[in-house]
């Protein structure tokens, strides 16, 4: 039998996810699922209502639930430098799928030998032999194989044969406009985060881990944690009020945060997330902060220099603080 290189996350109610890096990983004796396949880029309310049925259906046919998705995604494959800003780093997905209550995160390769499989043989090789699905759930747009000839009448006449069922997904809607990642895209470049949250069901956030920058906050008054989003492009960039949780301990803060290239600053050659916690003293390096952008202060500007920097910075502070104390039963600072 293979051996299973699978890791087992518990997430805040103690549920299991199992992660599966590759196909020859699966083991031999998988004994079968429920199964959908997607970049998932963001989890909004279609990608929801996708794990929705393919719960629902789990626990119908008493099998486990499996999420198929490729690293990097296909239009990072083929066109790295123009392909679509990633709402969700890897990290940031698994942990939307386990929160999700899926059971099974198989990330597959996406390289040349899986770019240049056929319909069939994806459906065969993967599907039928490797997985053993019996029951596969995908969204109405859903396309696979070389050149993306197959479809969802492929997958139909393929379960027929092999014995699986196949179930679309209606289109989900808002306002009459279909929920995808790129509209969450669109909506997010125009700064319009309530847009956002109603087509994710939740504030659009970022996350990562706080590394070592170069500390100038402090010398600006204004110390920052700078947390590694890991993404090539951005959905957006500006200064926000944010709401962060500390994933170690629970703690909760708001603050202000830039999202962008600081072009202030020479040498910052990488996106990055700035995050000024208001009332926070101590050391965050090395914690995990999920980060919610809330309201949109204004865009990432280059200064003429730091003292101009210094007092963007404490004007952006009182904006972010007069956000928030109008709400004050949902934040405090």
């Amino acid at each position: 039998m293979a051996i299973i290189r699978a890791f087992i996350f518990t997430g805040s109610a103690g549920y299991l996810m199992r992660l599966i890096r590759g196909l020859r990983n699966v083991p031999e004796d998988f004994a079968g699922c429920v199964a959908t396949i997607g970049n998932f880029d963001g989890l909004h309310l279609g990608h929801q209502n996708i794990l929705a049925s393919l719960r629902a259906a789990g626990e119908a046919e008493r099998r486990p639930t499996l999420v198929m998705l490729f690293e990097p995604q296909p239009k990072e494959f083929f066109a790295p430098d123009s392909a679509p800003a990633r709402l969700a780093n890897f990290r940031e997905k698994f942990l939307d799928l386990r929160e999700a209550g899926v059971d099974y995160l198989l990330c597959l390769p996406f390289n040349e030998a899986l770019r240049s499989m056929t319909a069939n043989d994806f459906i065969q090789q993967i599907l039928v032999d490797a997985l053993k699905v019996k029951h596969l759930i995908v969204g109405d747009d859903f396309r696979f194989g070389c050149d993306r000839s197959g479809d969802y009448a492929a997958l139909q006449a393929a379960g027929e044969h092999s014995g699986f069922i196949v179930e679309d997904t209606p289109t989900h809607l808002i306002s009459g406009e279909r929920v995808s990642s790129t509209r969450v895209r669109d909506v997010l470049s125009q700064g319009d985060l309530v847009a956002a949250a109603s087509l994710l069901g939740r504030p659009y956030r970022m996350s990562g881990r706080v590394a070592y920058g170069r500390q100038l906050g402090r010398t600006l008054d204004t110390p920052t944690a700078n947390v590694l989003i890991k993404r090539r492009h951005l959905p957006m960039s500006g200064v926000f009020a944010v709401h962060v949780n500390v994933d170690s301990t629970g703690d909760e803060y708001v603050g202000v945060a830039n999202l962008g290239v600081k072009p202030t600053i020479a040498g910052t050659p990488e996106p990055s997330l700035e995050v000024h916690l208001f009332g926070f003293k101590g050391n965050l390096y090395g914690q995990h902060l999920d980060v919610e952008l809330l309201h949109r202060i204004r865009d990432e500007k280059k200064f003429s220099g730091l003292d101009e920097l210094r007092a963007a910075i404490n004007a952006d502070k009182v904006a972010a603080q007069q956000y928030f104390a109008a709400r004050p039963d949902s934040f405090r600072f």
